[in-house]
């Protein structure tokens, strides 16, 4: 009997109870996919069905997509992981530290003693945070008119670093400014590289920082989780004609153009006969790289768009190059070392390179860490690696 027996069911369900509009799973070995799952509605009570091919945002699943491309460029020589970054983007030479408010509200700030570098950025050790998860940023962006980093204007990655870089992990707006690096040193908006260079490799034909008119035909909307449980779309869209493509959470795409993705990092780089990356630049991108930093819980400061946030409670995190990598065996059935993140509006994907498997699951509610949504992606993890 197939993944279908045992994951339709518990998907099947989910929706039926309500507990998501609609929701796509997918798993995959080294070699093709080994599961894939849609159910329910694009949009509540629309009548419009979650399919294979609906289109949803993938928000912060954009970062390790942005992490191959620049990984790409180190290949080449174009990017160096631990020189300058203001070598390439002077701006990096110019931001400061945040230490507080004076009494009259005002931002307190200095210069930083160490240069940012592209692996502080790949790792989020660089300084900068979201205001999503933390307070002092969204007072400065209060103080300074400095707009949120949703809306794709250069002004907003103009927010300061809240530590020096290299000295703990914050997650934040780094992976945007690594999508800049590669602008910068390809000659090519972030959306051109990417096209070229990973998703018609790829074969990616679905993902976009642009929604085209027969990706839109597809779109799943947003939903907000009410304070009594129910679910209601919403109108979010990231801007179609940005100032900057959000390497950091820009993206549009499809679960089955991810799993691509995730399988090219379960073949150490390859797909097909051609090598995207090298063996060895896909083992670096999967191990620890940085230090003694652990990751650790996003406390919200914003409940409408995220609730607390943690992977694996108890469970000891660190980062490869635009992964989060735990350190244990999960729950779930994940092995150790294993690489994995998640998008904003709750979608999920996890690679264990181990055991040659990975998913992608994808709904489209807010907050993230959605109570129902969250424990269903586990859920569905765990069905995977049961049943293998």
């Amino acid at each position: 009997m197939g993944l279908e027996t045992h994951i339709d069911p518990l998907l099947r369900q989910a929706v039926d109870q309500g507990a998501v509009p609609g929701v796509v799973a997918m798993a995959t070995d080294r070699d093709d996919i080994i599961y894939a799952g849609a159910f329910g509605e694009r949009i509540k009570g629309s009548g419009t069905a979650m399919t294979a091919d609906t289109v949803v945002w993938i928000a912060s699943m954009t970062k390790a997509i942005t992490g191959l491309a620049a990984m790409q460029l180190v290949e080449r020589g174009l990017l160096d992981l631990n020189g300058p970054a203001s070598r390439v983007l002077p701006e990096l030479g110019k931001v400061q530290v945040l230490q507080g408010f004076d009494t009259a509200g005002e931002p307190v700030l200095r210069a930083p003693t160490r240069q940012i570098t592209l692996r502080h950025l790949l790792t989020h050790t660089a300084g900068f945070g979201y205001e999503i998860w933390n307070d002092e940023i969204g007072r400065y962006q209060e103080k300074t008119g400095i707009p949120g980093i949703t809306t794709c204007e250069n002004a907003a990655l103009k927010t300061p670093l809240l530590f020096e870089p290299g000295e703990r992990w914050n997650y934040g707006i780094n992976i945007d400014f690594a999508g800049k690096m590669v602008e910068a040193v390809s000659g090519q908006t972030l959306g051109q590289y990417l096209k070229q260079n990973v998703f018609d490799p790829l074969g990616m034909a679905d993902t976009a920082f642009r929604i085209r008119p027969d990706m839109r035909e597809r779109l799943a909307k947003i939903h907000e989780r009410k304070d009594d449980g129910s679910l209601a779309p919403v109108d979010i869209e990231i801007p179609q004609e940005p100032e900057f493509e959000m390497g950091g959470g820009g993206l549009y795409g499809t679960v089955g153009d991810y799993l691509k993705f995730v399988r090219m990092m379960l073949n150490q780089g390859r797909v097909g006969a051609r090598q995207i990356l090298k063996p060895e630049t896909v083992a670096a991108m999967s191990r620890n790289q940085m230090g003694d930093c652990r990751v650790t819980l996003l406390k919200t400061e914003k409940p409408g768009l995220s609730n607390d946030a943690e992977f694996f409670p108890g469970m000891e995190k660190t980062w490869g190059l635009s992964f989060m990598i735990n350190t244990q065996p999960a729950p779930t059935g994940r092995s150790a070392g294993s690489l994995a993140w998640a998008g904003l509006a709750n979608t999920y994907y996890w690679i264990d390179q181990a055991k040659g498997v990975g998913g992608v699951y994808a709904t489209q509610i807010l907050p993230f860490a959605d109570v129902k949504s969250l424990p269903l992606f586990l859920d569905f993890e765990t069905a995977v690696y049961r049943n293998l």
